[in-house]
């Protein structure tokens, strides 16, 4: 897909991610049920209520790209081997959070070309705060009544990192991990707004040493990756998408402007 064409996709998808977070924030003020998925996740009827409208919307902006959301019926490897491109939705990322009621969840959609996220949006509902980019065209973040700003990994100090982690994930791994890597702070986030902390800056470092699906990735690897970081598995290689039958993502790192291999301290 040209880079014109990209562009054009945002302003509608930016439309699209706040209808979607509207409905969100309703059910989220209102109260809400919540029920437990075959893999024991949970699920709310925010989550089923954003998946149908962006999957709607999406399928009248572009009607001839398939979309694969998290609340999706179960689409096989076999029917999902011949797109070359498709949408990758998370419609509700962060349900953990949105149960708990911290804030800290999102609305994330990606395009998919070629096994790589080509274009990345993600929308925070509590604050209609947004998170996009597209291939060569940077990184950009935008504040309600603000205009529209560019974002930028940064340089770690060479005294301390800052590592973003997980409000709702801790493991016997992650915890030998943070031991090796030298002095360093937590800072807390939930949903891809991880990913967001490395891509504007505030953070360097997000290791992901637990479970996680390619809907988790996909917007925030684009974002990342246009503002000039990466998200790689413990080999180092960049993510890539609909490559097996399975969804779950590898372990994974998510950094700014670093050459360190991560993968020795595992």
């Amino acid at each position: 897909m040209k880079l014109t064409e990209l562009e054009s996709l945002i302003e509608p998808l930016i439309s699209l991610s706040q209808q979607a977070g509207r409905q969100i924030l309703e059910i989220y003020e209102a109260g809400f049920s919540v029920t437990d998925k075959a893999d024991n996740t949970p699920l709310t009827d925010a989550d089923l209520a954003a998946h149908t409208t962006i999957v709607e919307g999406l399928k009248a902006l572009t009607p001839d790209i398939p979309a694969l959301s998290e609340e999706s019926d179960a689409i096989s490897f076999e029917e999902r081997s011949s797109w070359q491109s498709y949408w990758l939705i998370d419609p509700l990322d962060g349900t953990r959070e949105f149960i708990n009621r911290n804030g800290e969840f999102t609305v994330n959609i990606a395009l998919i070309e070629d096994h790589k996220p080509i274009l990345g949006l993600i929308q925070v509902p509590v604050n209609d705060t947004l998170y996009y980019g597209w291939r060569k065209g940077g990184a950009w973040k935008k504040l309600p009544d603000h205009p529209v700003e560019p974002i930028q990994v940064r340089s770690p100090s060479e005294e301390q990192l800052v590592v973003a982690g997980s409000r709702s994930y801790q493991s016997e791994i992650m915890a030998e991990f943070l031991d090796k890597i030298g002095s360093h702070k937590i800072l807390s986030m939930g949903s891809s707004l991880k990913s967001c902390l490395i891509a504007e800056g505030k953070a360097d470092l997000y290791p992901r040493l637990g479970p996680t699906s390619e809907w988790d990735t996909a917007a925030a690897q684009c974002i990342v990756e246009e503002a000039g970081g990466q998200i790689t598995d413990t080999s180092m290689r960049p993510l890539r998408y609909n490559t097996k039958e399975s969804l779950l993502n590898p372990h994974f790192f998510v950094f700014g402007r670093d050459n360190r291999d991560w993968s020795k301290f595992i």
